[in-house]
């Protein structure tokens, strides 16, 4: 694929996922790059949480969630994946797995 086509793909990706998560959650989420500028951001919306988007048909999972961890800071890692076709996989460090599920409890009570 193209670097273009490439790009093309990863932001439409960070759209699609925006919209899952404002569909789960009842929170509004958006690309990053369009929330601000903020670098480093695929999508944002979900306070406390550092998304990690990868729209593409081989994952390098433990590259992605590294990446993912090292530019989370204090918020929890989580890396969304999706390859044509199938559904979105949500991936956390086990380790992150009871706050990442505690913020999404108290992130989707406080707005159902």
């Amino acid at each position: 694929m193209s670097g273009k086509r490439s790009r093309n793909k990863g932001k439409a990706g960070e759209r699609e996922l925006s919209k899952e998560l404002t569909r789960l959650f009842g929170v509004e989420c958006r690309r990053g790059q369009q929330f601000n500028g903020i670098d480093g951001r695929d999508v944002v919306g979900l306070p406390g949480v550092h998304i990690e988007c990868k729209r593409v048909e081989s994952l390098r999972l433990y590259d992605a969630v590294e990446q993912a961890t090292q530019d989370a800071g204090e918020d929890i890692p989580l890396v969304c994946h999706r390859k044509n076709g199938k559904d979105w996989l949500a991936i956390v460090p086990l380790g992150h797995l009871p706050a990442l599920a505690n913020k999404l409890f108290l992130i989707q009570s406080s707005n159902h």
